[in-house]
């Protein structure tokens, strides 16, 4: 398998991203970036980081010279992935509060661990931030139950100060979203799972509209939702399916709209992208605290207190036996 890094690695350029992967012989990968400039988004990193821990460290490697820029792919773990020696020597700086490292998730402790390392990311009120909080827990929660992947969820975030942004990637290289799907809700392609998946109500574990207490089937909706109220990109990938959420015009005034069904948003999809067995969810989120944003985040709070309180109850129903 071939990746190449380019210097437009961000979410609008992601499909392009995607379309030059060579996923064939699954057994190798060699990794090659853009000769003077290096731009990676959270997605490339976990997607790169999700093959390369496929294939094994041993038959991993990043070719060729890199820019002074390439020290990000260091300083963000992807070497320790690899057989590689890194050609960058300095002193790392800080995380807290600018990055998380490429990290693998496999329990729920480790979920606890990267949800602590990214608070220092969420530049928002306690409130808002708990929300976020939960969202992106969710999400992780998601893969480590319903991907089947020994290897777990591989996650990375950025924060940017110039524009208060963070920008996060959750990767896995298990079943994929369409054979998750597929037991109760049977779509045609790839790129019909994905729709399904970010459709609020639909959950792999049940034919029942709505889900249950402990899958409501709403955390891609509600990402998804976030970034569109903060005029921001929104990355599915899995099998043939690539679906992007294009940012919401600034010239329109007034709130988004929020569409249950994805189709209705502004965006693009295809479903003759490079085979990708897994899932990749990316986004970027603004977290200026604007009227909308602050009004959404209560409206996802309320059912996150809801769900908190019906697991709650689901667990005390449970039977005791002495």
């Amino acid at each position: 398998m071939k990746i190449f890094l380019s210097n437009q690695g961000n979410l609008r350029n992601f499909k392009s991203f995607v379309e030059s992967l060579d996923l064939s012989n699954p057994e190798k990968l060699e990794i090659t970036t853009h000769d003077k400039w290096v731009t990676v988004h959270p997605a490339n990193l976990v997607v790169t980081a999700a093959l390369a821990i496929q294939v094994g460290k041993g038959n991993t490697e990043i070719i060729g010279e890199l820019p002074e820029t390439g020290r990000y792919l260091d300083r963000m773990g992807l070497y320790e992935l690899t057989k590689t020696f890194s050609p960058f020597i300095f002193n790392k700086k800080e995380e807290a509060g600018r990055f998380v490292p490429i990290k693998i998730i496999k329990t729920s402790e480790d979920q606890s661990r990267f949800i602590t390392d990214m608070v220092p990311l969420l530049h928002l009120s306690e409130k808002n931030a708990r929300v976020v909080k939960y969202i992106i827990g969710e999400l992780v929660r998601n893969v480590l139950e319903h991907s089947f992947t020994e290897n777990g969820a591989i996650v990375a975030a950025q924060y940017y100060k110039k524009t208060n942004r963070v920008s996060i990637g959750i990767c896995d290289n298990g079943i994929g979203i369409w054979k998750s799907l597929n037991t109760y809700w049977h779509p045609k392609m790839d790129i019909d799972a994905i729709k399904l998946a970010l459709t609020p109500g639909i959950t792999g574990t049940t034919r029942k509209e709505g889900g249950t207490s402990e899958n409501a089937g709403a955390g891609l909706f509600f990402i998804k939702s976030m970034a569109k109220i903060t005029r921001n990109y929104f990355v599915i990938y899995s099998g043939r399916g690539e679906y992007t959420l294009l940012k919401y015009k600034k010239r329109i005034k007034g709130m988004p709209r929020l569409y249950a069904d994805p189709s209705r948003d502004p965006h693009s999809e295809t479903n003759t992208v490079p085979n990708f067995q897994g899932t990749l969810v990316a986004v970027d989120i603004s977290l200026d605290e604007t009227k909308e944003l602050n009004e959404l985040l209560v409206s996802i709070g309320e059912v996150y207190d809801k769900a908190i309180r019906e697991r709650k109850r689901e667990r005390y129903k449970k039977p005791r036996f002495i």
